[in-house]
């Protein structure tokens, strides 16, 4: 990422990572769309209502990890070869102790953040059941993100793509196995989830032991190092305190959505299914930007650094926008795949009609937030997220649902703090001399 072309290099970089997120994501969609068609839109509701819930949890740990792949990125443009082994190692030895974490939290929990969230009775059992599930399979869903990210660090995004494509076509294999043929249900969802993610980390995991490089895996040598460690969360627990509290924010507004009915979770839900292809290319790009960022950084390459960041910011703005035409033209047709009843399909075009004009927001501050973590500035993307997408994402929604009891008031809460975040990451972009930041 330090040599040539910088559109090119992120361009090659990013388009697996869109690719690999693309199979991700429709493998996310086949799990609701066979529920949604086979099981009815309870249980729809159950599966597709759950995201919020599982990024509050899984959120964090990834976004600590974040961090992680910056180090490396940094040491890796810097040709420290001796500190990213370290750090390396040590990353997988944390991945493995959170994967445990998120497995005893996410099942002791789940039933008492469901009821906070106030999940209505006609959903409640199937939802427990489907994250109970999941969330056993937490070294898998954590060692996978580790792994990758450790991938992507130094430069390699294809891997990742292939791994993802297998535990798509797997994840699409056995739910129609499971719930359509063997009539396991919610759970057979959930199961062929986590056997996908498992699947996937083991590939990674296998690769990073047999590739012939400096961050080749030696078994024997994952361990925790207390420095590392130490930078690896200095670095990182900013952007897991961000995601957790963006996470709370969305918990939030999935709890005022829940009280307008199982009908209204399915639309919804069916919905953000959806969004999550806008998020395919500011994904792409913000990964891109932060390796892009911190390894030309670690190189002392200051004006290509710059260079990079204004490219993939248009970039990731532009795509992220048709996306997001794209979803407000078909809106009923797709909404309509997930589950046929009429009142179904209408809160789902409601919220996607809402919103999805918008995503050029949304873009720009992921592109902002990603390049001031390659820099090391990560606190300054926790700060404005904590206060635009939590505090008054929370106070807006708190106060004029109250006031106009639609729940169209809900989904402008998104576009709102959207706007509020750009314009101040965009103002410190501008003026702050982030180019310096310093980690390693």
């Amino acid at each position: 990422m330090t040599e040539g072309k910088i559109s090119k290099k992120i361009i090659i970089f990013a388009l697996p990572i869109f690719l690999g997120n693309l199979f991700q994501q429709l493998y996310n969609v086949v799990d609701s769309l066979v529920v949604g068609n086979v099981l009815g839109k309870e249980a729809l509701a159950a599966v597709s209502s759950t995201g919020s819930l599982i990024f509050l949890i899984v959120g964090f740990i990834n976004g600590v990890f974040v961090g992680a792949s910056v180090i490396i990125s940094r040491y890796f443009g810097a040709k420290n070869m001796k500190d990213l082994k370290v750090a390396i190692h040590n990353t997988i030895a944390l991945g493995l102790i959170a994967g445990v974490i998120i497995t005893v939290i996410g099942i002791g929990l789940t039933p008492v953040l469901l009821r906070m969230m106030g999940t209505p009775e006609d959903v409640f059992h199937n939802s427990v059941l489907y994250l109970r599930i999941y969330f056993a399979g937490g070294i898998g869903i954590v060692m996978y993100n580790t792994c990758m990210g450790i991938f992507q660090a130094v430069g390699d995004s294809k891997h990742p793509l292939y791994y993802l494509i297998a535990a798509a076509i797997l994840n699409t294999v056995l739910d129609i196995l499971f719930v359509a043929v063997f009539d396991f249900g919610i759970a057979g969802a959930a199961f062929a989830t986590v056997i996908s993610q498992f699947v996937s980390a083991i590939l990674g995991f296998v690769k990073l032991m047999r590739v012939n490089g400096e961050h080749k895996v030696i078994f024997s040598q994952i361990r925790l190092n207390r420095t590392m460690s130490a930078r690896l969360l200095k670095m990182g627990l900013p952007t897991g305190v961000q995601n957790s509290v963006i996470a709370f924010a969305n918990v939030i507004v999935q709890s005022n959505i829940n009280k307008f009915g199982s009908i209204a979770m399915a639309g919804c839900g069916s919905y953000s299914k959806l969004e999550g292809f806008a998020f395919l290319p500011i994904t792409s790009f913000s990964m891109a930007l932060t390796t892009f960022i911190g390894q030309n950084l670690g190189a002392k390459q200051y004006e290509r650094a710059k260079k990079g960041a204004r490219f993939g910011i248009f970039t990731g703005v532009l795509l992220a926008e048709i996306v997001g035409v794209v979803l407000w033209i078909f809106a009923p047709i797709l909404i309509s795949f997930f589950n046929s009843e009429p009142d179904v399909i209408a809160y789902g075009v409601k919220q996607m009609r809402t919103e999805s004009l918008f995503y050029f927001l949304l873009a720009l501050s992921h592109c902002l937030s990603s390049i001031l973590r390659g820099a090391g500035k990560t606190s300054i993307p926790m700060i404005v997220m904590l206060i635009s997408w939590c505090a008054i994402r929370i106070s807006y929604i708190t106060i004029m649902i109250r006031i106009i009891p639609d729940i169209r008031v809900i989904f402008w809460a998104y576009p709102l703090t959207w706007f509020i975040s750009s314009v101040v990451f965009l103002i410190y972009y501008k003026k702050a001399n982030w180019l310096h930041g310093n980690i390693v």
